[in-house]
């Protein structure tokens, strides 16, 4: 294979990621027109499928934003196929997001793209690089949110608009937990370039552990109820209310069985 070849196959997306997107648009279709004999299942696989594909373009940003700053290294290890399997934690890039949001409804920052730092040159190229992901949940989040907040809902059918909903929420939560200034989020990626030598010395050992520390706390009551209040909060600010968030989390959880409450529009 030739080294032109090579590059091209390096960025070809790859047919993992044109499956996930398929599905998208399968059971987005089906919850759209109600064809499912059970909508739940599909609102299940929609958001699930939805909120994978926004994982996956997560970390193709990051890794695309490293390739022209500088690491050329991203392209062989597979970061711009957008194949969720080549990332180097797969289990937490996209299992365990998976996982959080099926028991808690929290968009879960997810594992990482390796990328080859001593590559880059620039404090501004390493803050981009590490701001590059969470930018692309604010894209998503605002696409989700602009037909609440556009009041464009005329003619959308209600188990669609209540998936959209919960997509949102987990758009906007996933996008406040990247933003955190915590060693091993992409809050703190974008201002360790700028921090001085010994102060990220000191703190690189705890960035693994970064992640963990954000769980825990999230089980504090307290913190867990402003957690979620300033998502409230900017999510009503957006036009989506809080019938449409928790019906779209009560259809996704269809399991659990049919909510009355959610069957009468508000």
């Amino acid at each position: 294979m030739t080294t032109a070849a090579a590059r091209r196959s390096d960025r070809r997306i790859s047919p993992v990621f044109v499956g996930i997107l398929a599905v998208t648009a399968v059971t987005g279709w089906a919850t759209w027109s109600g064809f499912a004999e059970q909508p739940g299942v599909a609102v299940f696989l929609f958001v699930t499928a939805a909120w994978v594909v926004s994982l996956c373009l997560h970390e193709y940003a990051h890794a695309r934003t490293a390739l022209h700053s500088g690491d050329i290294s991203v392209g062989a290890k597979g970061y711009l196929t957008l194949n969720p399997l080549k990332y180097t934690h797969a289990l937490l890039s996209i299992v365990l997001p998976v996982i959080f949001v099926i028991m808690g409804g929290i968009g879960l920052p997810g594992g990482a793209v390796f990328i080859e730092r001593g590559r880059i040159r620039g404090r501004w190229r390493h803050s981009l690089v590490s701001a590059a992901g969470p930018l692309t949940n604010v894209v998503f989040a605002a696409l989700l949110t602009a037909p609440f907040w556009l009041h464009a809902l005329d003619g959308v059918p209600r188990d669609f608009r209540f998936a959209l909903a919960f997509l949102a929420l987990l758009e906007v939560s996933a996008t406040i937990l990247n933003f955190l200034p915590v060693p091993g989020l992409d809050g703190y990626g974008i201002l360790e370039p700028w921090l001085p030598y010994g102060v990220r010395r000191q703190v690189e050992p705890f960035a693994p552990f970064g992640l963990l520390f954000v769980f825990a706390l999230l089980w504090v009551p307290s913190v867990n109820s402003a957690f979620f209040d300033v998502i409230d909060t900017i999510l009503n600010g957006l036009g989506i209310g809080d019938f449409d968030r928790y019906c779209g989390q009560e259809l996704y959880r269809f399991w659990q069985g049919t909510n009355e409450y959610c069957s009468v529009s508000p």
